[in-house]
């Protein structure tokens, strides 16, 4: 019998991440990588030198939980519950993404000519990553968040300034995909 991979549909992991949530609210906890990381580098003593990091860490230990949840989840889920495949891309997408030097544009999630460790480190690798690195940084501290704890936490919970941020993320990533993208690659 041939087992077929498939993403787990809306029906499945919608409710699930609801449940999820409303627990996490229930329990009046938040969730946000941020948060995870934040707690990752309280735990290493970041709190010795920057105040942002200066709070009891172990009140917020479940955090690095989810952190180690994350990985595992990932590493079950490209390991045992994936399988390579093609993507559906537009034909136009797939011309665009090859006149910009992705040469099997469609034929995996991650291109290698950005997900590679010749990429990596390239000049040009090191420096996209110290670069989105930074905005990464200082966007999640910034906004008081990051993408996760907006989008899940934040609009679950009917904040307004999530709600902003959410809307500046999409904008963001157009700007990025649209005007940023084709003049790094």
């Amino acid at each position: 019998m041939e087992i077929i991979l498939q993403p787990w549909p809306w029906y499945v992991s919608g409710p699930l991440i609801a449940i999820i949530m409303f627990l996490l609210v229930y329990f009046g906890k938040t969730f946000g990588m941020s948060s995870n990381l934040k707690t990752i580098c309280a735990a290493g003593g970041a709190g010795k030198n920057v105040p942002f990091f200066d709070f009891d860490w172990r009140e917020h230990k479940w955090n690095l939980l989810v952190v180690l949840g994350a990985v595992l989840g990932g590493f079950i889920a490209h390991f045992f519950l994936s399988e390579p495949t093609n993507i559906e891309l537009n034909p136009d997408t797939i011309e665009n993404l090859n006149q910009l030097g992705f040469k099997n544009a469609g034929k995996s999630l991650l291109p290698p000519e950005i997900y590679s460790w010749n990429s990596v480190f390239s000049i040009q690798g090191i420096l996209i990553l110290l670069f989105g690195g930074f905005l990464v940084g200082f966007g999640t501290r910034y906004a008081n968040g990051c993408t996760s704890g907006h989008a899940i936490t934040g609009l679950s919970s009917l904040q307004l300034p999530s709600l902003i941020a959410v809307i500046g993320f999409f904008v963001g990533g157009l700007v990025m995909i649209h005007l940023i993208f084709p003049i790094i690659f």
